[in-house]
């Protein structure tokens, strides 16, 4: 069994990441913590704490609110679908029984259960690095304990999906959220596994995924992740979901579903491209993520969802 940490920032794909992870056979999953920034917080965390009851496999995991604030905030219609999830009957049958809340804030509860386990733990994180920046700060020695940090956020490209005022486009929005804590983290020595827009523009919410999942949701967890994507199918006129959350944790412990190479990386904290990963000679050791077997992913997505409770 491997000991895995899970930080998200509570939309759809973060919330399916979490059911994902709850399901693979060789993850003890020690801890959860949910960050105000995809999703509203309140309703992300509920949220968390029913699928943990209601899928969790008599998992007694806690989940941790962050009171981490975003130096950029994602836009509002963004977030406003942890709402609607949180409120689906599947999650709310019988009276919503949810699983316990932390005592602590998520980046001192992601310190209590790192140095708890005996074994080092993997770090997966589908939101900004804030937490575990913060984590860093209050105690530099979790890094001997830490595995690996796997993370979708950033992007090698030149071009990012920020577009905001006086922005100019370069960076990742998970990055952009705040880049002083990328920075913080990067200037460890925390190994890192980056899932960024290069990997995860090649596997789109589509309609063929979606009626896929449609066709299978006599499966309670299939059920469940087609309504939720139902939700985020467009944000917009001509926008398009990508499965950046999911293909994070799926890679986190199926490596073979990726390509990789080793790459070297820095980020810029502020300016116009605030935000910015780039490949630096002089920054940091990255595995970086480069390619999809997409067919693999997307069965290893069945085979957890709809195996019997």
């Amino acid at each position: 069994m491997k000991n895995v940490y899970f930080d998200h920032d509570g939309n759809v794909d973060d919330l399916v990441s979490l059911l994902l992870l709850l399901q693979m056979p060789d993850v003890h999953l020690t801890g959860v913590g949910v960050i105000d920034a995809d999703g509203y917080i309140e309703p992300a965390v509920d949220a968390s704490r029913k699928i943990i009851s209601k899928f969790g496999r008599h998992s007694n995991v806690r989940v941790a609110a962050s009171n981490s604030r975003a130096v950029h905030q994602f836009p509002k219609e963004w977030r406003l679908s942890s709402f609607s999830f949180d409120a689906f009957p599947i999650l709310n049958e019988h009276g919503s029984d949810k699983a316990p809340i932390a005592d602590k804030p998520a980046h001192l509860d992601m310190i209590d259960k790192i140095q708890r386990e005996d074994e080092k733990t993997t770090l997966v994180m589908t939101g900004p690095l804030t937490d575990l920046a913060r984590a860093l700060e209050v105690d530099p020695t979790i890094v001997d304990k830490i595995e690996r940090l796997y993370w979708m956020g950033g992007t090698m490209r030149t071009q990012g999906n920020v577009l905001e005022p006086k922005h100019d486009g370069s960076a990742e929005w998970n990055a952009y959220w705040d880049p002083y804590a990328v920075k913080t983290v990067w200037d460890s020595r925390i190994k890192m596994q980056m899932v960024g827009l290069e990997s995860t523009n090649q596997v789109p919410l589509n309609a063929d995924v979606q009626q896929h999942w449609a066709n299978l949701r006599r499966y309670p967890m299939m059920d469940l992740i087609g309504q939720g994507y139902a939700l985020v199918s467009s944000y917009e006129a001509n926008s398009t979901y990508y499965l950046w959350d999911v293909l994070t944790a799926v890679a986190s412990q199926y490596p073979e579903i990726v390509q990789t190479k080793d790459v070297k990386g820095d980020v810029i904290v502020n300016g116009p491209s605030a935000g910015k990963t780039y490949e630096s000679q002089n920054g940091r050791p990255i595995n970086l993520v480069t390619e999809v077997k997409a067919k693999k992913f997307f069965d290893k997505i069945d085979a957890l969802l709809t195996r019997e409770a």
